[in-house]
């Protein structure tokens, strides 16, 4: 039995680091809107945000002029300008490019001139000799240096986001999971398992059940779906932490949607390996044992998923055969790291990333906003979300800005 009814101008759904920023910047901009923020869970920043491996990302892959271009630039200096202002540690490190072989060459080229025409400015080219200077254990045939990126504990930067938030006097209801929305005339109702709310306006920032939540504000439905994609990492031994000083990526797989196994040094010590990119069998599937048949079922039959594992196959299996062997994700570190013993690593964490997929088969690779007159839905905004969070909370608040 419902116990409340509020009346509200603003609701926005999800507690991950997207909607904390986003309704922080709608009270900053209109401290009179009434905005509450619904999370389903009893804290803040407990999926893709706590499952986050805490790197603060450049900007350096993103098409020029995309959404996740220009917010990942701003949300970037954002994030840095809002951490220094509440006394958040964090590091600007820099990291290092990898082209393994050869054939990577042109790739790592088209990566550089995208680094310059997104405006990163200190890129530099590295020969073996240069990138042992930085980082001493690696191999590869060429590299590139890129000062802007760092590391960061984004649940930190959520806490402070939803601290402020409240004390502009946003209200957070926790434990509340969003049931139905029922999109009226001049008034949406919103109903969770505790509460119904009367609003103006949805904002949608539910992450990895964007989708569902979309197509509860749109009775026609949304034609995009979240696949999930489980990355799972190893951790280095302390004892081995020295084989890596910092940040090693490789050059990415211009035709998938993920950054290839890296080695990150954490914010708060110890060093991560991975991710790989396998699909969830349950949308917040951190391990290999979670399986929602419903939430499986649905990812399968969905007609652009079927497309991706058509396209993608080969690279799926070898994805989910080192999610099973040990030594074949040791494998695929040692291409950076050849030093990198299968006994040096210990099982680490997991989290889950929402990757949109149309009903083409396109994963989609911009962040995604869809509207209506009653509802904003962010649908798509993977890594370098956490980066652009401010950004995208500023793009989302100027819609909503619009509407009152």
């Amino acid at each position: 039995m419902l116990s409340d009814t509020f009346m509200t101008d603003v609701v926005i759904i999800g507690g991950g680091i997207v909607g904390l920023a986003t309704a922080l910047q709608v009270k900053q901009q209109r401290p009179g809107l009434k905005v509450i923020l619904i999370e389903k869970e009893p804290d803040v920043a407990r999926h893709q945000t706590g499952h986050n491996s805490g790197v603060i990302h450049s900007g350096l892959y993103y098409k020029p002029g995309s959404l996740k271009a220009t917010n990942c630039i701003r949300g970037y200096k954002m994030l840095i300008d809002f951490c220094d202002a509440e006394n958040i540690p964090y590091d600007l490190c820099g990291k290092i490019v990898v082209a393994t072989k050869q054939e990577e060459l042109p790739q790592l080229e088209t990566l550089y001139q995208r680094g310059l025409l997104n405006g990163l400015g200190g890129l530099k080219k590295l020969s073996l000799a240069e990138m042992r200077e930085i980082e001493p254990h690696v191999t590869g045939v060429a590299g590139m240096f890129v000062p802007q990126t760092g590391i960061i504990d984004y649940k930190q930067v959520s806490d402070k986001y939803a601290q402020k938030f409240q004390s502009l006097g946003g209200e957070i209801h926790l434990n509340e999971r969003v049931e139905q929305i029922t999109p009226g005339t001049s008034l949406s109702i919103v109903v969770t398992n505790k509460d119904r709310y009367e609003t103006k306006l949805v904002v949608n920032c539910a992450g990895l059940y964007s989708d569902k939540m979309a197509q509860l504000t749109q009775p026609g439905g949304v034609d995009v779906r979240i696949v999930p994609f489980r990355g799972e990492y190893f951790k280095i031994k302390p004892q081995k932490e020295y084989l890596v000083k910092n940040l090693i990526y490789p050059v990415p797989d211009p035709n998938f949607p993920f950054l290839g196994v890296h080695f990150t040094r954490m914010v708060h010590g110890g060093v991560e390996a991975g991710p790989n990119a396998v699909l969830a069998f349950q949308r917040e599937g951190y391990k290999k044992s979670d399986i929602n048949l419903k939430e499986l079922f649905e990812t399968l039959a969905w007609p652009g998923f079927q497309k991706v594992a058509a396209k993608y196959w080969e690279t799926g299996l070898g994805e989910m055969y080192r999610s099973f062997s040990k030594s074949a994700f040791t494998k695929a570190l040692q291409a950076l790291i050849p030093e990198v013993q299968e006994s040096d690593l210990e099982p680490g964490g997991a989290g889950v990333r929402a990757q949109a997929c149309d009903r083409t088969g396109g994963l989609l690779d911009d962040f995604a906003i869809l509207e209506t007159d009653k509802a904003i839905n962010v649908v798509n905004a993977p890594s370098p979300a956490a980066t652009s969070s401010l950004s995208i909370g500023k793009t989302v608040s100027e819609k909503v800005m619009i509407r009152f």
